[in-house]
Parts: C-alpha cells; sequence; structure tokens
C-alpha cells in the first residue's frame, strides 16, 4: 500500500539568546522578601498592596485574611472614625499603616488610635511611637502572636489600650495599662465596654458577634451622634 505524504508546515525557529527581539521570561514569583533591611529601607521597599511587619530586620509577611475578619475590622473601623471625628479627638489609622514601637520593631495593628495631644507622632508612612489604642482581630495565623509577641511590645511601649477581639471564639478582651505600666484585662458592665482613651465611647460586646453585623447609623443612633 502507497503512503501518502502529508505536508508538514514549516515552524518558526525559536528566537535565539541573542535575539534582540526575543521576549524574556517573567521575573520569577514568590520571591522572599529581602532581609537585614534598616527600617527606612524596609520602609522604601514596602507599597500599600504589601501586608507587612519588620522586627529586628527580619521583613514578616501577613497571611490573607477571612471575610469574618474583614468585616468586623472594618466595623470597628467606621465606628471609630465616626466617633474621634465627631468629638475631634485625634485620628484613627488603620493596616497597613505602620507603627514604630521600638527602634528595632514595626507593627501594623488592623486598627488604631492616635490622641489629638500625640498627632505629632504621625509621620507621612508611619507612626512613630506608641498609639493610644491597639486592635487586633484575632485569625488562626496571627493569635499566638497577637497574644504574645504583640500583647508584650505594645504594654512596653505604652500603648494605653489593647483591643483583643477573636471572631472564632467569640471573645473580646480589652487591656488597659495600669499605674505600674501593665497591662490589666478591664471589666465589662452588663456586656458593654467603656473605653478609657475614647471618653464617652462604649461598645456592646455581642454587637461583634452579630450575624450580620449592626448596622452603623443605629450604633451612632445610639450614642446620640446620629
Amino acid at each position: 500500500m502507497a503512503v501518502e505524504r502529508v505536508p508538514v508546515p514549516d515552524l518558526p525557529e525559536p528566537p535565539s539568546e541573542a535575539c534582540p527581539d526575543a521576549t524574556p521570561p517573567p521575573p520569577p514569583t514568590g520571591s522572599p522578601p529581602p532581609v537585614g533591611l534598616s527600617f527606612e529601607q524596609y520602609l522604601d521597599w514596602l507599597d500599600e498592596d504589601t501586608h507587612a511587619e519588620w522586627v529586628g530586620g527580619e521583613i514578616r509577611l501577613m497571611s490573607p485574611v477571612s471575610r469574618g475578619h474583614n468585616s468586623i475590622t472594618r466595623f470597628l473601623l467606621r465606628l471609630l472614625s465616626e466617633f474621634v471625628e465627631a468629638r475631634d479627638l485625634g485620628e484613627v489609622l488603620y493596616e497597613p499603616f505602620q507603627v514604630r514601637l521600638t527602634p528595632e520593631v514595626s507593627r501594623s495593628p488592623d486598627v488604631l488610635f492616635v490622641a489629638r495631644e500625640h498627632l505629632d507622632r504621625v509621620k507621612p508612612t508611619y507612626l512613630d511611637g506608641a498609639p493610644d489604642l491597639a486592635i487586633e482581630v484575632v485569625s488562626p495565623e496571627s493569635a499566638a502572636r497577637d497574644r504574645g509577641e504583640k500583647f508584650y511590645e505594645y504594654e512596653q511601649a505604652g500603648v494605653a489600650e489593647y483591643w483583643l477581639i477573636d471572631p472564632i471564639r467569640k471573645l473580646a478582651e480589652f487591656y488597659e495599662v495600669d499605674s505600674g505600666g501593665h497591662y490589666r484585662a478591664a471589666s465589662l458592665t452588663d456586656g458593654i465596654y467603656r473605653s478609657s482613651v475614647l471618653p464617652g465611647f462604649w461598645l456592646r460586646e455581642e454587637w461583634l458577634w452579630q450575624e450580620p453585623l449592626p448596622k452603623v447609623p443605629e450604633v451612632l443612633k445610639e450614642w446620640n451622634l446620629r
């Protein structure tokens, strides 16, 4: 039997290494962050889409958060922003804004408040010193860090209030610095926490676990802000 030959079309030659029109391969992804950076070099390296902290020259990238984590963070951010603006108490900032607690440590709380008398600490890209309030919404990846390293760093830096909000355990912990400079858990009255650094601010713990979360305008009405 005769075999019919099927013509094979000519294929273009792959570009040689010396060809100026050759497209270079894309840069590798997932590269680890640089090490041994100064704080200034870290700020230069950091961009608005990178969520990271800097500890002893080491860059620690933050893991993505869940929808629940994001919802509670946004809820607290909106409440604090409305309250602080209405009372002209200072400024509310949020992650990934950097907080340089010490010459060797820069953290990025989920939400932070700086009182008006401390606004000189706020620089264009970071806070130079302790905020008056730091809030961390706990995730499985961050639980040990939020309750361990950060707890003592915030305490030693003089962060007057530290709120730990754990949506998985449905547990809210509010710590205030005592006269000796140590954190003490604040007590709630009828499920309500009243802040020391935000005069007049109060929060029902049950709000944090409601599904869906309360509407911010409804909370503002309870505060007589609307």
